[in-house]
């Protein structure tokens, strides 16, 4: 897939520090989160079997930090109202399935789980997932994350975000967010060039548009408010979700 000019402009860093361990059990990947939680911020994801520990680079923290702002500029822009996991432990047993994601989030399904910790064997899964993968991981995360329902998951590389929705049990790669389908890909992209120079950059944005104490359906305003913070314009997408018109 190609990457557009914005993307091209993103630097090349090293990525995370990954070691994977095979035949590991429920009960020894447990014992192993806890021991590791305790004392270091490195990050387990367990797949039936194979437990990989990661430990997240700067640029790795940089790129998940910035996402999240991103998607909480659109959150607001949009009027919709949102409950931040981060790293939360996504924890499946009957799966056999575990993973601490850069970010997840409830979007949709935030009135059902507001004001209270998530039960994932009474609640529905996060509405996104996202996770920066900038090296190789052993752990097929779109096979875990779709067998843990998710609907939609973001993966971006440090130079391609993709977007995938799940139907029929599988993800599909789309060219839009179902969640937030008025954005097109280039967005994030220049935003995360922006931030490498001016992260502050950011703030103003949100700032301008809660002053206005207005919603809107479409982006019109949040491109007044990149002009007006000095960061690059955005452009409402012409192209369709997931291929659907």
């Amino acid at each position: 897939m190609a990457t557009s000019p914005a993307a091209e402009a993103l630097p090349i860093a090293p990525g995370e520090n990954r070691v994977a361990f095979q035949g590991m059990d429920w009960v020894a990947y447990q014992q192993m989160k806890a021991l590791l939680n305790e004392r270091t911020r490195a990050r387990l994801t367990y797949d039936r079997g194979t437990l990989e520990i990661t430990t997240p680079s700067e640029l790795h923290e940089f790129y998940a930090r910035l996402i999240e702002r991103f998607i909480v500029i659109l959150v607001v822009e949009l009027g919709l109202k949102i409950k931040t996991l981060g790293p939360t432990t996504l924890d499946r047993e009957d799966l056999e399935r575990g993973a601490e994601p850069d970010n997840s989030y409830y979007i949709q399904n935030q009135p059902r789980v507001a004001g209270r910790p998530i039960d994932l064997e009474t609640d529905p899964p996060p509405d996104l997932v996202v996770e920066v993968d900038i090296k190789h991981t052993d752990i097929d995360e779109n096979a875990l994350y779709a067998a843990m329902d998710v609907p939609e998951f973001w993966r971006f590389n440090g130079k391609v975000w993709r977007i995938y929705q799940l139907r029929d049990g599988e993800y599909i790669e789309c060219d839009l967010s179902p969640i937030f389908p008025s954005i097109a890909k280039d967005e994030l992209y220049q935003f995360l060039v922006t931030c490498q120079q001016d992260e502050v950059g950011s703030i103003p944005l949100l700032q301008i548009y809660q002053n206005t104490g207005r919603r809107h359906k479409d982006f019109g305003l949040l491109s007044s408010c990149f002009h007006e913070s000095g960061m690059l314009p955005m452009r409402l997408p012409q192209s369709s979700i997931c291929g659907l018109g």
